[in-house]
């Protein structure tokens, strides 16, 4: 049975100014998330599940989705505040969506193989689809997870702070994730971030982070519905809290229900996260196409 992609495309791209999801960034307006379908496709993926926002639904089946077709079968799925277990309301107040592991859930229903998680807006190359792949489909007992890591040092922004899952290993496997929400560098170089306790924190440039590409099998679904009750029971009335995928994923390291490979990639990641990283990522897929890396046309 071939993995499946879950594409997490309904971010609100606020810091971005716009739905950064549908805009083209490749020499024939191509979007990121063009390369990573095309990349998976190539390194085995079977099915492609996008969760995003139902008020954007017909601009994304016209502008995205029409283009998959003939390659790969696709499914939309949709995040929404409201979507939330029985007996819980979301405040009149919220306006931020639940986080991340909030929108992977609303894969549950479309997804029944093992599967990998990706951001719409992050570029991972080839190489790690490829060996997040071969990994999925080793996969096969419960709590058998893993993850592709990069190098902090080279997934920041120009432009200002990035929100990363700052990981550490023991004997080849994820220890424990914490998502630091404000890295950046200092006026000094180094790359910093400000802890819970509000005190400046460093880290090396080849601290390994997360940056949303796992490989879950089909039980995530059932503890990230488990634990999402205990999340709203503490947090439903914090707008601005969010149930992060690295936060389920240390509580089931450290509570012995789930072990996580870490997978090394020789690809290089970049993204946009604000408006002054396009033109940045716009020069560097330009070049992967202009060394034979990619097709004139993805589809």
């Amino acid at each position: 049975m071939k993995p499946t992609l879950l594409v997490l495309a309904a971010g609100m791209g606020s810091r971005y100014g716009g739905l950064k999801q549908l805009d083209g960034v490749g020499p024939n307006g191509e979007t990121i998330m063009d390369y990573s379908i095309y990349d998976a496709i190539r390194s085995g993926f079977g099915k492609v599940v996008f969760v995003i926002r139902k008020d954007f639904e017909d601009d994304f089946r016209r502008i995205i989705l029409s283009k998959y077709e003939n390659h790969v079968p696709v499914e939309v799925v949709f995040q929404s505040l409201d979507t939330l277990p029985e007996g819980y309301t979301c405040p009149a107040e919220r306006v931020k969506p639940w986080g991340t592991n909030h929108a992977l859930m609303m894969g549950a229903e479309a997804i029944n193989e093992p599967f990998a998680v990706i951001n719409a807006d992050d570029f991972y190359g080839r190489n790690s689809f490829e060996v997040l792949a071969q990994e999925l489909c080793r996969l096969h007992g419960e709590g058998d997870y893993c993850m592709v890591g990069f190098h902090v040092g080279n997934t920041l922004s120009e432009s200002g702070t990035v929100a990363r899952g700052v990981c550490s290993t023991r004997n080849g496997l994820l220890n424990t994730v914490v998502e630091r929400t404000s890295i950046g560098r200092a006026a000094d170089g180094n790359i910093v971030f400000t802890d819970e306790n509000g005190v400046v924190q460093t880290l090396e440039p080849d601290t390994l982070v997360s940056m949303n590409m796992w490989g879950f099998t089909p039980d995530y679904f059932r503890f990230s519905e488990d634990y999402f009750k205990t999340f709203l029971n503490e947090n439903i009335n914090n707008l601005k809290a969010e149930f992060y995928i690295p936060t389920m994923v240390n509580i089931l390291i450290t509570g012995q229900r789930a072990t996580v490979k870490m997978l090394s990639s020789t690809s290089k990641w970049f993204g946009v996260t604000y408006a002054n990283d396009r033109e940045s990522v716009v020069e560097k897929l330009q070049a992967l196409h202009n060394c034979g890396e990619y097709p004139e046309k993805l589809f």
